[in-house]
């Protein structure tokens, strides 16, 4: 019976003391001096991912020489239902078999890295550790570990603010209108024949005085210059130049006493200049035709400097080459009219009248210009379509129709315009930035930015617009840049995300957004990253105010995770 007692008593001691050598109940005891690491605390999204780093520090004598460890990343939602698990990070002790990292006696350290695609999910989370222990065939889970937050999703408030373009007009209200006509004389005349009077640039000038009568022009000067061609006396053909000049204004004159224009009459209204003998008017001609030895005979002309042996050189010329006689010489006998005026331009109700009626009366640049004159987008519609059927060519009436498109959020039909509008003019920079905005709209961003790259030059929207793709690929430094002195929304949060927290408040307050629901939350966000709680209660009521869908959001939203046990705070997401 003795021995009996004493084999139970000896099996007894065995198991205490077996029990008392398994290492992974004081590991768990002491769990607690294990310093676990999460960065960043909250997580953050960034362009479509986030990234975490997960490090652990092990205190002197905590690790079983023989013991593994597996510590499992997870996220865990308020439900503590599981969101994400992460790879396990094994560890094992310094006298322990197997793969992972060493966790000396002495101490010792892990770290673990990981980038996701992010999910809706991964927004209002708590990443904990799981860990499990293994001591030869004994296992123990120690109680889990929460290190951190998530997930920060700002980023994901980039507003679709893209900037199309305009196709400008060129409308003036002073319009300039002139005509060009020339008139020839015999050799050594001034006299005006009346065959000249009736030559085309001359009935042109009279038709162009009755369109003057008509659109009531300014008439504002008459140029006349004329000339003698060099196969005359130098002092001779200077006189017969001034003579030209006064007989073509005397011609003109007559035109406008006929058209019964009374500015005509007005000496002042002439500006004659003449030049005498027309040397460059004779080398050009002469470099121009075909005469066999064309080349010698202006080196030969080359050849003098005094004017009358150049003089007797050239009636030499003419008696030896009949063609200058009849060909070159001629034309140089003249005089050069240009009459300048200006037209007033149509007044806004005449322009809206005639757009509506007959747009083809009008030019391009009324056309464009009068949808100017209307702040309803319907009626701006219509004027750009009444140009594209009156001017089928210019690509600004396609695109503007398709600017009109964007901001009535009619994607589709807009692209369809510009693809019409890069019909008319290939690659022009202006579609080229309007290309890019429906293509980011319809969600391919990678086709934008290769549009916004050609669009380059076309003015400080297209800059604005790769800002918007900078901020969706977390590239906020160049969004910065990128969207200049724009103030928008989009401007400030690329300047909340860059870190420039006083320089984002002063953009949002300076944007039209800064009184709406997002431009107040925004400024919520801003005081949370500042530390100041009057700044993101105040702006978070005036938010859920205007929207009460953004109370659920603020409730769930990581920047807000320092306020989260805010009496006013919750008073307000709740």
């Amino acid at each position: 019976m003795r021995s009996t007692y004493s084999k139970l008593a000896f099996v007894g001691i065995i198991a205490l003391v077996a029990a008392g050598c398994n290492p992974l109940k004081k590991m768990n005891k002491k769990h607690g001096l294990v310093k676990y690491t999460l960065s960043p605390d909250p997580l953050e999204l960034h362009a479509d991912s986030v990234e975490m780093s997960v490090s652990g520090r092990y205190p002197e004598k905590y690790f079983h020489k023989k013991a593994v460890a597996n510590v499992k990343p997870v996220m865990v939602d308020m439900d503590g239902n599981t969101v994400k698990e992460f790879e396990v990070i094994r560890l094992i002790g310094e006298a322990a078999e197997g793969e992972g990292t060493k966790i000396m006696k002495a101490g010792g350290s892990f770290s673990y890295s990981k980038k996701v695609p992010y999910e809706a999910s991964m927004r209002n989370v708590t990443l904990e550790l799981q860990v499990s222990a293994g001591f030869k065939t004994k296992t123990m889970s120690f109680d889990a570990v929460p290190i951190g937050h998530g997930t920060v999703t700002t980023p994901l408030w980039v507003q679709s603010d893209e900037m199309p373009i305009l196709g400008k007009d060129k409308f003036t209200k002073v319009s300039p209108r002139s005509i060009d006509a020339e008139i020839n004389y015999d050799i050594q005349s001034s006299y005006v024949k009346p065959t000249e009077l009736r030559q085309d640039d001359i009935k042109a000038v009279e038709a162009f005085l009755e369109k003057g009568i008509e659109n009531e022009y300014t008439w504002k000067s008459v140029e006349i210059t004329s000339y003698a061609s060099p196969d005359g006396e130098t002092d001779l053909n200077a006189n017969l130049a001034d003579d030209r000049a006064n007989t073509a204004a005397s011609a003109i004159k007559r035109l406008f006493s006929r058209a019964k224009i009374d500015a005509g009459k007005e000496d002042a209204l002439y500006n004659k200049s003449p030049k005498g003998e027309d040397w460059m008017g004779f080398k050009e001609k002469m470099e121009a035709s075909n005469i066999e030895d064309k080349e010698m005979i202006l080196r030969i002309l080359k050849m003098y400097s005094d004017d009358k042996k150049r003089e007797e050189e050239i009636k030499n010329l003419a008696a030896t080459y009949t063609v200058i006689a009849e060909e070159i010489l001629p034309p140089l006998r003249r005089s050069v009219i240009t009459i300048n005026a200006e037209e007033e331009a149509k007044t806004p109700e005449e322009l809206k009248q005639i757009v509506k009626e007959n747009p083809a009366e009008l030019t391009a640049e009324e056309i464009l210009y009068t949808a100017t004159l209307y702040n309803d987008l319907n009626e701006k519609l219509e004027v750009y379509k009444a140009c594209v059927s009156a001017h089928p060519n210019d690509w600004r009436g396609h695109n503007n129709i398709g600017y009109i498109y964007v901001m009535q959020n009619k994607v589709s039909e807009a692209k369809a315009q510009f693809e019409k509008a890069n019909g008319v003019a290939a690659n022009e920079k202006v579609v080229m930035n309007n290309m890019g905005v429906v293509s980011r709209l319809m969600g391919d961003e990678d086709a934008a930015m290769e549009y916004y790259d050609k669009a380059k030059g076309a003015g400080a929207e297209v800059n604005y617009n790769i800002g918007i793709l900078n901020i969706m690929d977390a590239k906020y430094d160049d969004a910065v840049s990128n969207m200049g002195n724009y103030n928008t929304f989009n401007a400030a949060l690329a300047k909340l995300l860059n870190g420039s927290n006083d320089d984002a408040l002063n953009t949002l307050e300076a944007s039209d957004a800064k009184a709406t629901a997002e431009g107040y939350y925004l400024k919520a966000v801003m005081g949370a990253r500042m530390a100041n709680e009057e700044m993101v209660t105040q702006n978070l009521k005036a938010a859920i105010d205007k929207d009460p869908s953004l109370k659920a959001k603020a409730k769930g939203d990581a920047e807000f995770l320092n306020y989260r046990e805010n009496s006013n705070f919750t008073s307000l997401v709740n």
